[in-house]
């Protein structure tokens, strides 16, 4: 069984975030987004991956190489412009050959991994396998209908009045089955070729379509509450481990990471949290489900449930906390004469201040 995972999106929810970056390559839990999805792969026993890309191509493949670190290899394919997931699949058809194959999409994220479904999916081999999982608000969901053999009869995009609560993750499996689908559909009302039309093709001319429940935390980190959400679910399984300085004035408590050159002076760290590799932490308080990354600096700061892209810093602030800084940006306190908030502010960015 092949991967074939989609990377080409891009990211408007995120922004600023994805202005000079692929939404996939922000990270949560110190790593990004996209390596989560590349080791649950790894994890689920497939070592053969196809990387769909679209402008951000040669970012993705340098943060990615060629991955044989993961104990996988990948091939990169390039969608010139967003036609739709299931175009995807036509774009790939040389890659995938007649193999069964996952098709991952690269800004999801599954605590646990995809490893029972594959392994479900091995089993049985039905011609589509969805990974589905419950929630709250359906509306907003494609929403699959089951019956009372498990069979998906029908798939909904965010219907008006849901007849299940079972949304379609980023995780399906697919036998060579599907190329006729995606090759017999047309374009949606936006002009893309829909997964889901492809799947409800098979589903009309009765092949086998199944469903399974993934019961641990799922994230689409289309959004910056997603993307806290996920880094604090991620932070709660690491193992403390200290390969930085920290000094004797300093307190480090919970499971925290410090990496190899990053440096703590007469701080707190409450973990669960990540300081990255050369970042330097001095007289501040770092609170739980904190990513700090790469070459950061914090001073008289305190920060809490936030994450800090690589060399972010954060000077003389107290009561930071649900707060995402990109790379290289900087939050310090203004002038003590100033009169009000004084902000540099990117396009698409969003600020909240105290009044």
């Amino acid at each position: 069984m092949k991967a074939l995972v989609l990377s080409g999106g891009a990211g408007t929810r995120l922004r600023p975030f994805t202005h000079n970056s692929p939404k996939q390559l922000v990270p949560v839990a110190g790593k990004p987004v996209l390596l989560h999805a590349l080791e649950a792969i790894a994890a689920a026993g497939i070592t053969d991956v196809g990387i769909i890309v679209g402008d951000s191509g040669k970012a993705i493949a340098e943060a990615v190489g060629n991955a044989s670190y993961l104990g996988i290899s990948v091939e990169y394919i390039v969608q010139s412009e967003p036609r739709g997931l299931a175009h995807c699949v036509l774009i790939a058809r040389d890659f995938l050959d007649a193999d069964d194959f996952v098709m991952y999409l690269g800004d999801n994220i599954f605590v646990g991994g995809i490893g029972s479904a594959a392994a479900e999916f091995r089993r049985t081999r039905p011609a589509a396998h969805l990974v589905v999982t419950k929630v709250a608000n359906p509306s907003q969901y494609g929403i699959a209908e089951l019956d009372g053999a498990g069979r998906v009869t029908r798939l909904q995009e965010k219907p008006a009045h849901p007849n299940s609560d079972l949304a379609v993750t980023g995780a399906y499996f697919f036998t060579p089955e599907i190329h006729e689908a995606v090759r017999s559909i047309e374009p949606s009302g936006r002009g893309e070729l829909e997964i889901t039309d492809a799947v409800q093709f098979l589903i009309e001319r009765r092949r086998t379509v199944t469903a399974q429940l993934f019961t641990g935390h799922w994230a689409d980190t289309g959004t910056l509450g997603d993307l806290l959400e996920c880094n604090r679910v991620l932070l709660e399984a690491i193992a403390p481990a200290t390969h930085g300085l920290v000094d004797h004035r300093s307190q480090i408590s919970g499971p925290v990471i410090v990496e190899a050159g990053a440096v703590v002076r007469r701080s707190t760290i409450t973990g669960p949290a990540i300081i990255g590799a050369g970042s330097v932490i001095e007289d501040s308080r770092v609170g739980p489900f904190t990513s700090i990354g790469r070459g950061c600096q914090l001073r008289a700061a305190d920060v809490e449930y936030s994450i800090l892209l690589d060399d972010a810093s954060v000077f003389d602030v107290s009561a930071l906390a649900g707060s995402i800084i990109g790379k290289g940006g900087q939050v310090r306190r203004a002038h003590k004469d100033a009169a009000a908030h004084r902000l540099l502010i990117g396009d698409d960015s969003h600020v909240e201040v105290s009044a």
